[in-house]
């Protein structure tokens, strides 16, 4: 017996190593796998490059940016384009000396759906320039911050500073890791629902492939690592951006209290239930709908193999008989039973995970919320439908078993649809993100959405050739093989394909009693017309287990090369690579994108930041000569605040070497071509004790635009003179 175990042991052996390195079906693709962590760093880069991108805008504040104010204000308003949350100190108005000059005390002012949050000043505030510091959380989770400077009297020199902790929100390196968390999470749940929901709908027989339970696993598994990574890096991103504030127990309780907080905390919550549907799935409904054996090829995996073999224990006709017995119709319905519960228990879970995105992102805010939050849903279920069964798909075409054509076509009609409701809630999506076609090119998030229209487009393109292979398949994954193709997928020294692609079962059934794990020497020995005696397995447990070990790897590279030795599967395997490739891309992108400032408020930023940056008091210098003696100077206008309504002008006249120039008569007129409105005069009164200065209050301006002023200085009873210069006002 040694002499006739020990050169079927090295057969055996040389078979191992190839087996093994290509059929691992616990393991991800190594080109997906590459191409995941491409993505990661290629995020990473995204995310080091620059702050989150803030989704409340500063749209106004009293007193505006760069104004200048007569009388010192008792307080500081800002205004945004969206609900903020803020806590104490988020606004904070620094001296000229960089002191405090508010109480610290903000307040929610907003009336009539306008979002203002102000800040009281302590009395006696000087003159000078005054620097506004401010820090918010925006309503779709992602924090906002800014500066800007006011000055009361006159603008003066200031030593005050943006503190630190605004400069550092949502950028760093707590906000290169909360980014790529970010990524991480979405592509769990691409694979976790995707991976369950292709089992429940396209392939029953998957819950028993080691490769797509593997990767429904990792899926979940990352989503929950990826999630509590969040909800410890909320507290920095949003405030210190220092990554040792990770442990502050305190922070994190008041993570928890915020919108963004409790859907985290929900989506753990969701994921425990998540964490027993997958138990369930993977344990009761795949013993029920394969009958405990593992459709990767094994009965009883390596394990029992090896403990079948150390005591010669062996399945017979009987113990078949009596399996098929059992499932009759009671065990049909229960099958039943047990799908119909997982597709509901499994349809609320997906859908209160995709519901912890749609609070506290982009559909919780802004227009008509009541309608995109759902929508969000959809079209995040719909990306799991589609992309994470694409991943379980190509398991299938690359470890098995291989996929029917029956489930191929299945799996294609579901994407399909995953499609179609991707497209029609992602249009809905981008009119309410964008607005206007100008808005789709030239804001960040609108050339963003057009990367990601053009990668869909690419995925819609690759899935049609995906479809065309798909419509070639056989049923019977070894029905496609040509004779060579067939020779070649044999393993030297193995059965042919045709026997060896019969199942253990049918051999039991047809009356010949084979061990359920046979030594290795019977798997590698050339069978004749008949079928080789059954050898007893060796007595040393350790000795059976290793062969177990080796006949499985070499039985694994034997099914591996009857899958690519059909055309028609190899084919559809490479579309289907391609697919999940640029999938890995459009998560990329799709996950910068939900960081970006959405088109809409980029712009109302946009217009608010040129209104604030035309707001303050308007000053013009017209240079004027009445031709009479002392009658060359400058009369310098200022109109104060400078906007449309009522203002109040400030003249001066004086002469080339900058002394007063008195006058007997100013007249100051206001004209707007453009609305053909005006002139409309205004005769400033002389201010007693100062040569050369007059002064009118209640100038009204009726609309903002550019306007043609007009200064009549009158220097002697027959000297006048009218100079013109336009200026925007308002």
């Amino acid at each position: 017996m040694p002499h006739t175990t020990e050169p079927r042991r090295r057969t055996a052996g040389r078979a191992l190593a190839p087996g093994r390195s290509a059929t691992r079906p616990g393991v991800l693709p190594r080109a997906l796998l590459a191409a995941l962590l491409g993505g990661l760093a290629l995020l990473g880069v995204l995310a080091t490059a620059s702050p989150a991108a803030a989704h409340a805008a500063l749209t106004g504040s009293d007193p505006a940016q760069g104004s200048v104010v007569r009388d010192a204000p008792e307080q500081v308003s800002l205004d945004f384009s969206e609900g903020v949350t803020m806590s104490e100190d988020s606004i904070r108005v620094l001296d000229p000396h960089g002191e405090r000059a508010d109480t610290g005390k903000i307040r929610d002012t907003g009336t009539a759906g306008k979002v203002q949050r102000t800040v009281s000043l302590k009395p006696g505030v000087p003159q000078g320039t005054y620097t506004v510091a401010w820090q918010a959380v925006s309503a779709d989770s992602h924090p906002v911050s800014g500066a800007f400077t006011f000055s009361v009297g006159k603008p003066s020199k200031t030593t005050a500073t943006v503190p630190q902790e605004d400069k550092n929100t949502g950028g760093g390196a707590v906000g290169t890791l909360y980014g790529i968390g970010r990524y991480a999470a979405y592509a769990g749940y691409v694979l976790l629902i995707g991976g369950a929901a292709f089992v429940l709908l396209c392939a029953p027989r998957a819950a028993s492939s080691r490769a797509v339970q593997r990767l429904t696993v990792t899926g979940w598994t990352v989503l929950t690592a990826a999630t509590l990574a969040l909800l410890l890096l909320r507290n920095p991103y949003t405030g210190s951006g220092r990554l040792a504030d990770v442990t502050d127990l305190g922070g994190l309780g008041d993570v928890v209290a915020t919108k963004p907080g409790a859907a985290l905390v929900s989506r753990l919550l969701l994921l425990a239930a998540a964490g027993l549907f997958v138990s369930v799935l993977f344990g009761a409904y795949a013993r029920r709908e394969n009958g405990g054996r593992d459709t990767d090829g094994r009965t009883g995996g390596a394990t029992q193999g090896a403990a079948d073999a150390g005591t010669g224990s062996a399945k017979t006709d009987g113990t078949a008989a009596e399996g098929a017995g059992t499932d009759g119709a009671e065990a049909v319905r229960e099958r039943r039973d047990l799908r119909y519960g997982l597709a509901i228990g499994g349809t609320v879970v997906a859908a209160g995970l995709a519901a912890t995105w749609a609070m506290a992102e982009h559909a919780s805010t802004g227009l008509q919320t009541a309608v995109a939050m759902p929508v969000d849903v959809l079209h995040l279920l719909a990306v799991a439908l589609w992309l994470g069964g694409l991943a379980a798909l190509f398991c299938l075409l690359r470890w098995g078993p291989s996929p029917t054509g029956a489930e191929a076509r299945r799996f294609s009609r579901v994407a399909f649809t995953s499609v179609t409701v991707l497209a029609a809630t992602g249009l809905y999506q981008s009119w309410r993100q964008v607005g206007t076609l100008d808005a789709l090119t030239s804001t960040s998030y609108g050339q963003l959405l057009i990367v990601k229209v053009v990668l869909v487009a690419a995925l819609v393109a690759v899935g049609w050739f995906s479809r065309r292979w798909t419509a070639r398949l056989t049923e019977d994954p070894a029905a496609g093989q040509c004779p060579q193709a067939a020779r070649a997928a044999a393993v030297p020294g193995s059965r042919s394909p045709e026997r060896a692609a019969t199942p253990a079962g049918t051999a039991r059934a047809a009356g010949t009693t084979r061990p359920s794990a046979p030594p290795a020497g019977e798997e590698d020995e050339p069978e004749g017309d008949g079928a080789a005696p059954a050898e007893p397995a060796p007595a040393d447990p350790v000795r059976a287990a290793q062969l177990a070990r080796q006949r499985a790897a070499a039985n694994a590279a034997r099914r591996r090369r009857q899958r690519e030795a059909d055309p028609q599967r190899s084919g559809l395997r490479r579309s289907v690579l391609t697919e999940a490739g640029i999938a890995v891309v459009l998560l990329i992108v799709t996950t910068v994108l939900t960081s970006t400032e959405p088109a809409r408020t980029e712009e109302q930023a946009r217009a608010a930041g040129a209104s604030q940056g035309a707001s303050g008091p308007v000053d013009v210098k017209i240079p004027f000569d009445t031709g009479g003696p002392r009658g060359k100077g400058t009369a310098e206008l200022e109109l104060d605040p400078g906007t449309s309504g009522e203002n109040t002008l400030e003249l001066r006249t004086t002469d080339p070497a900058g002394r007063p120039v008195e006058a007997p008569e100013v007249k100051v007129s206001f004209t707007l071509p453009a609305k053909d409105l005006g002139p409309l005069s205004v005769t400033p009164e002389p201010v007693r004790g100062e040569k050369g200065r007059w002064k009118a209050s209640d100038v009204r301006l009726p609309l903002p635009g550019k306007w043609k002023v007009a200064v009549t200085v009158r220097t002697s009873d027959i000297d006048q003179v009218t100079a013109y210069k336009t200026a925007t006002i308002g």
